[in-house]
Order: C-alpha cells, then sequence, then structure tokens
C-alpha cells in the first residue's frame, strides 16, 4: 500500500494561531468539496503549534487534496521562504523522504 505524508515547517517569525487558522480554512475547502462526515472518516492531519509543524497524510484523495490546499493558502499567506515542506514516503513519492520547495509541492 501506498502511503505519503507531508510535513509543513513555517518559520518561527509567523504566530501559531495563523497557522492554525490556515489550516482550518483548508479543512472548510475540502469539506466544501467531499463534505464534514468524507472529511472525518479520509483525512490525517496534526498540529503541533509549539514548533510550528503540520503534517498531513496524504494516502487519500481527500488528504492529498488538504495537503495541495493548505501548501497554496500558507505561500500565498507567509511566503514561499516562510514553508519549507518535506515529503515523507513509506512505499513512494521518489523513494526517499525529501525537502522540496513550497512552488513544487503545491504543483504535486
Amino acid at each position: 500500500m501506498k502511503k505519503q505524508t507531508y510535513r509543513f515547517r513555517i518559520a518561527q517569525s509567523i504566530p501559531a494561531r495563523d497557522i492554525e487558522e490556515t489550516l482550518m480554512l483548508s479543512l472548510m475547502a475540502v469539506e466544501s468539496l467531499y463534505g464534514h462526515t468524507r472529511v472525518r472518516m479520509d483525512s490525517r492531519f496534526k498540529l503541533n503549534k509549539k514548533r510550528r509543524i503540520c503534517v498531513i497524510d496524504a494516502d487519500t484523495r481527500i488528504g492529498a487534496d488538504l495537503a495541495k490546499i493548505f501548501t497554496g493558502y500558507a505561500t500565498r499567506e507567509f511566503g514561499d521562504k516562510a514553508v519549507e515542506i518535506a515529503c515523507k514516503p513509506l512505499h513512494t513519492c521518489g523513494g526517499q523522504g525529501r525537502r522540496r520547495p513550497a512552488a513544487a509541492g503545491a504543483a504535486a
């Protein structure tokens, strides 16, 4: 089974509340596409506000869309340099976990 996870590290200069609000806005966008119930069932994410790290499991279509939307919102709001994205595969995504510029993650 393929499994892909994205780890977003947001710059220390960005308030933790702003990161949380951007994630919630991203969830609302995904809910608009799939509905609240499917998002609850098929999305996995974790936000560590203290460390400014958000991890999104992109194993499902909903998770992948959440990762794309969060990438787009976060980079537009905070800037490309403020958002670092790492792909953490278990079986896919190029074999090794590798860091990607935010713009490359948005296109994935």
